[in-house]
């Protein structure tokens, strides 16, 4: 898993525990809620990253050395 999946997934877990103490959630329903809130989180800390890596600068051309 990867740095920003493992960020999500402890992020994600943290706003449900936080609303199970608070009652906006029940353990019952933890399963149907669990999903969208880890999928909102991963999409919002996501919008930031480019989605294609920038390319390596091409190597320079070596100067041939005559034998």
């Amino acid at each position: 898993m990867d740095k920003l999946k493992a960020a999500a997934l402890q992020t994600a877990k943290e706003i449900v525990v936080k609303f199970v103490e608070t009652g906006r959630i029940s353990p019952a329903n933890f399963a149907e809620n669990f999903a969208p809130i880890y999928n909102e989180v991963l999409r919002t800390i996501s919008a930031g990253e480019p989605e294609i890596e920038p390319k390596a600068e091409p190597e320079k051309p070596r100067k041939r050395k005559d034998s």
